[in-house]
């Protein structure tokens, strides 16, 4: 209920403009710490998709019922939450490497799902993870967050 009020207090009538005002917005890139806080935070469901043709040309909803039936760590795409949960599990030192290199994805839609449990539609997020020769080793490190949405 916190996380639906919270969606609610952001400024804007639909949720591309509630998103933007959290500096999710097509083509942006964004650190992948702040999009599993904003999915936190306000109940916003955000993939991470690893083949750019499959977020990019591909009606969300087709791609969610095509890969239903599939294990979840078999799917061309991954939930943020649960992709960090498997990282930082698997690799003790991946929080290190975030700070060292963050890893930024790039938003490639947002839109609502049909209505939820609670019968408000639900807003979702798709990011396409970077490729690994996109990664940039040689950037400055981020900025110190400051907490503030």
């Amino acid at each position: 209920m916190k996380k639906r009020k919270a969606w609610s207090a952001l400024p804007g009538s639909t949720p591309a403009e509630k998103l933007q005002v959290l500096g999710v917005k097509e083509q942006a890139r964004v650190d992948i710490r702040r999009l599993d806080e904003i999915s936190r935070r306000y109940g916003i469901t955000i993939y991470l998709f690893f083949e750019e043709d499959l977020a990019r040309n591909r009606p969300l909803m087709t791609i969610l019922q095509e890969f239903e039936h599939i294990p979840v760590f078999e799917r061309p795409y991954i939930s943020v939450p649960d992709f960090l949960r498997f990282t930082r599990e698997n690799d003790p030192s991946f929080e290190q490497t975030l700070q060292e290199f963050p890893l930024n994805i790039e938003i490639v839609s947002a839109c609502t799902l049909p209505a939820g449990t609670d019968g408000d539609d639900l807003p979702v997020v798709t990011g396409l993870m970077p490729f690994l020769d996109e990664l940039d080793v040689d950037a400055p490190p981020p900025e110190p967050d400051t907490g503030a949405v």
